[in-house]
């Protein structure tokens, strides 16, 4: 299988549903062998199982990010299936919405265990092999979250700030020795958790209308659309591109006011 992403051996965190599982169609339909992670063991089953049909190298395993062991024993079992790991895309998170007073201790460490120590847990499992070898690349899936502020839907945002800040710093930490870590920053795709979203409001039509008009061309990205943009930051099309941030929000952080 001939594609942008010949030769690399990628670890997906969060791939049974929404921006995890498209990614990791296109990435395998870019030539990339995989190995996937998500907490859900039947649906990364299933969804693991379809794309295996689909022709190329799939390997996965059911584990929490949060467990630094059960990510580390993914980590050595991927390199067993699929070849040593050379690129990571962390993924899995979860949207922890609340008003600042109102957030409970079990809240604010479930958003950070999840957005942040989540996310550190496996670049620390996959950097010493990357290190060792030709080096790699880290992709963290941040959100316009990560540098904008939406009343009510703290501490999500803190997290993914933080997890720009570590971006940043894994970045240049690790350039000189061929380790690229970027992040990409969606706004609202049309994922189940943003019709869940649209589901929590006693009028779920008019709070997706509402959301819809957010954006300068009146729609939201699809999973798709984001999965493009993880191939070209994963791919080596943009090897000088290190320590920051691609934002894919249709415009929606740029608008200072919905039309």
């Amino acid at each position: 299988m001939s594609g942008r992403l010949n030769g690399k051996r990628i670890f997906v965190t969060g791939a049974a549903q929404g921006i995890g599982l498209a990614v990791a169609g296109e990435f395998l339909r870019q030539g990339a062998a995989l190995f996937l992670i998500d907490r859900d063991a039947t649906l990364l089953a299933g969804e693991a199982e379809a794309l295996r049909r689909t022709g190329g190298k799939v390997g996965y395993r059911a584990a929490d990010i949060t467990d630094g062991a059960a990510i580390a024993s993914a980590v050595a079992q991927a390199a067993d299936e699929i070849g040593p790991i050379n690129a990571l895309v962390n993924n899995a998170g979860v949207n922890v919405f609340s008003e600042p007073l109102e957030t409970s201790d079990e809240e604010w460490d479930r958003c950070f265990d999840i957005n942040l120590k989540g996310a550190w847990n496996c670049c620390k499992a996959v950097l010493p092999g990357m290190l060792a070898g030709d080096g790699g690349v880290i992709l963290n899936i941040a959100s316009t979250h990560a540098f904008t502020i939406i009343p009510h839907t703290f501490p999500y945002p803190l997290a993914k700030h933080a997890l720009l800040g570590m971006t940043k710093s894994l970045g240049l930490e690790y350039a000189a020795r061929n380790v690229r870590v970027n992040a990409l920053a969606p706004g609202y795709v049309a994922t189940q958790k943003v019709i869940d979203y649209w589901n929590s409001f006693p009028d779920p039509a008019a709070a997706k209308s509402e959301t819809m008009k957010l954006h300068p061309g009146g729609r939201i990205a699809s999973p798709e659309e984001i999965a493009m943009a993880a191939v070209f930051m994963t791919s080596d099309e943009c090897p000088f591109m290190n320590a920051t941030c691609l934002t894919v929000d249709g415009g929606l952080s740029v608008q200072q006011h919905p039309v």
